[in-house]
């Protein structure tokens, strides 16, 4: 489907081997022709959290791996960077081309991506560009609490909010149980305006069910979607706010479930290596049939 003539546009699921997991993404392998209108109008046709054009040729990585210039679009805007929309374009790529080395060209940076076949299946593991965590304002948490509608005694004092960036910022907050993250009716229009009024690009709620498993959530208005059924962006960031803050070792490897709630499972692995202060997400995809 595609509202531009001659322009072929894949759907995938990332972060899980099930097309009714994960978190969809659009796909347009040669998106050369293609302006920002055009762009847009395919990402709010398709009507997923975001969606991925191949714009050209990019630059090749120190492992000598394909180069493509990469951008992302949500229903209502562009996006420095996507993760989800990573993996499923890699994906793409290598049951087009073979699993191998890839290096995408994005807006935030160069991310290197590599595909390999595990089973049956194919695995793309991201490396986000150079992260960094901030902290935030008494009163945008307080605002941010407000448009959730949690009570600040609901948050985990054990997991401090803050903004964490790697590619795309996102504020992250702590539910102190599982039943507080399960419970998301919040405000749309306020969280949006302080989204947007803080350069956030989802809300990166977490809950700890043990040292290195974390349950995720991600408000997403500023895409214009309530939710992003899985968050490769928002896990990178989330990895470097956890090692930021000593809560995990330098290395560690973490598991984050995501989209449960939503009925769309989906599973996120994030890697933290000593000594790189980037951080690497991989997870499954998989092509999403005509039907689905």
């Amino acid at each position: 489907m595609s509202e531009i003539p001659g322009t072929e546009v894949l759907r995938y699921t990332a972060f899980s081997a099930d097309p009714q997991g994960g978190n969809p993404a659009g796909v347009v392998l040669d998106a050369s022709g293609l302006d920002d209108a055009a762009m847009l109008a395919i990402a709010a046709e398709l009507g997923y959290s975001e969606s991925a054009f191949l714009t050209g040729p990019g630059t090749s990585g120190e492992s000598g791996g394909r180069g493509y210039a990469i951008r992302y679009f949500s229903p209502k805007a562009e996006v420095p960077f996507c993760g989800h929309a990573t993996v499923a374009t890699a994906i793409a790529l290598a049951e087009r081309y073979g699993p191998g080395d890839l290096v995408f060209t994005t807006q935030a940076g160069t991310v290197p991506v590599t595909v390999a076949q595990d089973g049956t299946e194919l695995r793309a593991t991201l490396t986000s560009v150079e992260p960094h965590v901030t902290n935030v304002a008494p009163d945008d948490l307080a605002e941010a609490l407000a448009a959730l509608d949690w009570p600040a005694g609901d948050l985990d004092p054990t997991l401090p909010p803050r903004i964490a960036y790697a590619g795309a910022r996102h504020l992250v907050l702590a539910a102190g149980s599982r039943e507080r993250l399960a419970d998301l009716d919040y405000d749309f229009a306020r969280l949006e305006a302080l989204m947007h009024r803080l350069d956030l690009t989802t809300v990166q709620l977490v809950w700890r069910e043990s040292a290195t498993v974390f349950h995720v959530r991600d408000p997403f208005p500023v895409g214009g979607v309530v939710e992003d059924p899985a968050t490769g962006a928002a896990a990178a960031a989330f990895g470097a706010y956890l090692r930021e803050l000593a809560l995990v070792p330098d290395a560690a490897v973490l598991t984050l479930h995501q989209g449960q709630d939503m009925g769309r499972p989906g599973t996120l692995a994030v890697e933290l290596r000593a000594g790189d202060a980037r951080v690497r997400v991989s997870g499954t995809g998989t092509r999403i049939p005509a039907a689905e």
